[in-house]
Parts: structure tokens; sequence; C-alpha cells
């Protein structure tokens, strides 16, 4: 799926001479994270996000002022800072040269940007015009009709195939030491793994193998460094 077929197109902005008091409230009303900031030309020239507004002089969340220190040897960081923390417009607080995406980005490489950057909106661009925003509830939403789809009728043999392809798959799995039986669409899985994540980790195969109803874990878990053997539970 790509993110134009997920993204929001009804998309709020400002400018950089916005006031931030504008910004907040906007962000309020819509209950939304963030704005996208345009200039005259409706070029996008930076985001501002709740996170961009986390430290402000009027709630107290400033921090303490910088030391003598730190104000003779980094002055222009200081007084960064302060605009940060006081500015009235949009363009002292925002966050500039925001990262973006295309109408052709996937959505799993849309959602790597937003693990991997913190954020949790994504400008979607084409040729520099700003075309919607993707946020990470657009990716809950389309999770959630993931989630509670009725999946197809499956047979007991593909469901074991399933499994067995996830666990072969899986560079964590132990390969020789599982069995996996199922019958009337319940999986019982049998065998040796050597860490309670790894227990947990084969359990969720199962259970998202579709058509699967219950899993059944009778997997002993050995400690490698005691070689002791613990039940299932235990």
């Amino acid at each position: 799926m790509k993110v134009a077929e997920l993204m929001n197109r009804n998309t709020l902005s400002v400018l950089p001479a916005s006031l931030v008091a504008d910004a907040a409230r906007i962000m309020v009303a819509h209950r939304i994270s963030g704005l996208p900031v345009l200039d005259e030309q409706g070029k996008l020239v930076g985001i501002v996000t709740e996170g961009d507004l986390l430290r402000r002089a009027e709630i107290g969340t400033d921090g303490a002022r910088a030391g003598w220190l730190k104000s003779l040897l980094m002055p222009s960081s200081v007084a960064a800072d302060y605009v940060q923390t006081h500015a009235r417009h949009v363009s002292g607080v925002m966050t500039h040269n925001p990262v973006f995406v295309t109408p052709d980005t996937g959505i799993d490489e849309a959602a790597q940007l937003m693990f991997r950057k913190h954020i949790k909106r994504l400008p979607v661009l084409d040729n520099g015009k700003l075309l919607g925003i993707i946020s990470r509830s657009d990716l809950m939403r389309i999770l959630a009709r993931k989630l509670i789809n009725t999946p197809a009728e499956s047979s007991d043999e593909s469901i074991a195939n399933y499994i067995k392809a996830e666990i072969s798959h899986a560079n964590w799995a132990p390969k020789s030491g599982l069995r996996v039986v199922v019958k009337g669409h319940v999986v019982e899985l049998n065998g040796t793994v050597f860490s309670d994540e790894e227990r947990q980790a084969v359990i969720c195969i199962a259970e998202n193998a579709p058509g699967v109803k219950e899993v059944k874990d009778n997997l002993i878990f050995v400690d490698p460094g005691s070689g002791l053997a613990f039940p299932p539970g235990g």
C-alpha cells in the first residue's frame, strides 16, 4: 500500500509569521499533534509539533537558566534555547527541513521513518507541493482493519505449513527442536526452546496463522547455562 491511499488530504497549515498561540489553538481544536509550515508561495519550510512546544516559559517548562560557563562558551546555543522557549511566532519554534515522503512511498517505509526519527506525522510532497499528511493515527486505522478482518477458511495442513515456514525464516528460532501439530484448527506446540522470549515468539507465530482458533503451549524451556528444564508456565 502506498502513502497516497492513506494520507489525509485535508491539511491544515500555518505560516512562519503565524503566532505560536494560533498554532497551539489549531492543534488543540482539531486534535492533531503537528502542523506543516508553508511560506507565501505554498512551499513547505518547516513543521511545528507538540514536541516543539513542550518547553515554554508560559507553563514553566523552559528549564533552568543556563549557567555562566555555558553562556560564556556557547552563547549562540543559549540564545537559540531562549528563542525556542519564548518566541511569539512559529518561525522561532518550528522544525526546519522536515522529513517528508511522496505519494508513492510505501506505508512500511513511512512507518519506519516515523519510528527511526521519533516523529508522529510526515508531510507528503509531490514536486515540492504539499499534498497531505500521513500520521501514526492513519497507520493505526489500517492496522485496526487488518486485525479485525475475518481470515479466510484454512485447512489444518495450511495452518501447519504457515507456522513451519515462518519458523524456518526466523533466524532466532530453534529449527530442529520444535514440533507443530494442528487438529481442528487447534495448534499444539511441542519441543524445546532456550529462552522465554523464544517461547513467546513461537506462540506468536502460531497465533498469527490464518484460521487458528487456539494455541496449546507444550514447549519446554531449557536454560543453556544450568541445563535445567522448565515445563510450560514454569
